[in-house]
This record gives C-alpha cells, structure tokens and sequence, in this order.
C-alpha cells in the first residue's frame, strides 16, 4: 500500500509545502501581485494602496486578506489606522523553496559537464 503524501513528508515540511502553494496561488492574481508590489515601498493603508488602482477599496482589502492567509502580508494596527506591509517570514519562506530549484538546476548542470569532462578524459 502507497503511504500518502503526508506520512512520506514531515509536518513541517507538509505545512512548508501548503504555505508555499497558497503564496504561489495568491500571487497567480495580477490584481494581488499589483498589491504585493506596491507594499514593497513600505507600510501602506488601504487607502494608499488602492490609490491609482482600477479596482476598489473593498476589492483590495479582499486582495489584501488573501495576501494575508497566504503569509506574504502583515497588518500592523497604529492608532485606528490598519498598515499593510510584507511579511519577511512569508516572503523568507517562498524565497528559500524558489532558492531550491536553483541550487538543483545547478547540481545538475555540475553532475552533467563532470560526466561529460570524465567521457572526454577516457577517450583520450
């Protein structure tokens, strides 16, 4: 019998993997990436934030939460005022697992020409 995904994974790595879909699904939104990208600047309102956008207010306080359930964003309370900013744990995380398709690719492409290197020596 086939364990399942998670029996094969530990739970940390499980819920690394769902955190890095649900990042990877939030920013799959132009709409949601266009509001990611304008809190790299800094903490912004909602106000701030939808300034200058073709959608409204309501619509990017949605944008905003899903950012927020998806860890890339963070809400810091000042005053009566809520400031949206990136969350560097979130966005720490994403990196590292897109980091890891480098560090692969690279590996990879390091067997491969030591291979091919090890075939040039031989016919020699």
């Amino acid at each position: 019998m086939k364990e399942s995904r998670q029996t094969k994974m530990g739970n940390d790595e499980m819920t690394t993997v769902i955190q890095i879909e649900r990042a990877l699904d939030a920013l799959g939104d132009p709409t949601r990436r266009a509001v990611f990208k304008r809190l790299r600047r800094g903490n912004r309102s909602v106000q701030e934030i939808a300034d200058g956008m073709e959608v409204s207010r309501p619509a990017v306080s949605q944008h905003l939460k899903v950012l927020k359930d998806a860890k890339l964003v963070l809400v810091r309370i000042e005053g009566t005022r809520r400031l949206y900013g990136i969350d560097p744990r979130g966005f720490a995380a994403l990196r590292d697992w897109l980091d890891g398709f480098w560090d692969e690719t690279l590996m990879a492409f390091k067997h491969e020409a030591e291979r091919e290197a090890a075939k040039e020596r031989k016919m020699k």
